[in-house]
């Protein structure tokens, strides 16, 4: 009976089980995703790391990359190259700041009592010759040939220049002798135009003077030139005898 009775217990429970299945159109509601959660905190730092051991170094192939970004210690100075081309010149600058003065020269020289030049030093006069027959070429200094007196030396006849030495005023003339049409010019650092005279042929020869009171410098030169002014072109090849006189001396 209690056997009985167990058996349909079991029946029951699997009948049971039997109805209570779903077939395949049976299809639950999907749920819906959470939510995010909260971010979390920091963490605390890590524990700091041993050191390392030395690199070691390689003998395979170098890294020239690596090397030039590795710096190592400074070099000796070099030699001085050679020294390159000059440069445009640059914008003139700003003025500077005035210098200091700078230290008193040397004492001069004495020149005399009273200031005034011995006998000696205040002297200078020449006089000189000019012998060549050609005619003076236009625009040129005249030289001379003949010396009469060049007393301290400071007429030079190879180049026809007087130079002052002693500052002071002088008179300086001159006299030809031509057959041809002759034009003779004084002229000096100090004066602005030429100091011209002219003396035209008249078949026979020719007698010119001129001369000039002048103020000279230390340093001033004075000469006589030839120009063309009315001369014929034929004139310019005269060889006959000409003569040239030119002096000058110090007045005081």
């Amino acid at each position: 009976m209690e056997s009985y009775y167990g058996m349909a217990v079991l029946v029951g429970v699997a009948l049971l089980l039997t109805t209570g299945q779903c077939d395949v159109s049976c299809k639950g509601t999907d749920g819906r995703a959470g939510e995010a959660g909260a971010p979390g905190r920091d963490g605390f730092p890590g524990v700091k790391g041993e050191k390392g051991a030395p690199a070691v170094m390689d003998n395979g192939p170098v890294d020239v990359g690596v090397l030039l970004r590795l710096r190592g210690e400074g070099g000796s100075r070099g030699p001085q190259g050679v020294m390159g081309p000059k440069g445009y010149r640059g914008h003139l600058g700003p003025a500077g700041d005035p210098g200091e003065p700078g230290r008193p020269g040397p004492a001069g020289k004495s020149i005399g009592q009273g200031g005034q030049l011995s006998p000696q030093q205040g002297r200078s006069a020449f006089s000189v010759i000019r012998t060549d027959n050609s005619y003076p070429r236009y625009g040129q200094i005249i030289t001379f040939q003949k010396t009469v007196v060049n007393t301290p030396d400071d007429f030079n006849a190879a180049t026809g220049h007087f130079t002052c030495r002693v500052a002071g005023v002088y008179y300086f003339t001159f006299h030809s002798v031509a057959k041809v049409s002759v034009c003779l010019a004084i002229k000096s650092d100090v004066l602005t135009d030429k100091l011209g005279f002219c003396d035209y042929n008249r078949n026979n020869d020719q007698v010119m003077s001129g001369g000039v009171v002048l103020q000279l410098t230390v340093g001033q030169k004075v000469w006589l030139e030839s120009f063309k002014e009315q001369q014929k072109d034929a004139e310019a090849q005269d060889s006959n005898e000409k003569r040239i006189i030119f002096s000058g001396f110090l007045l005081f």
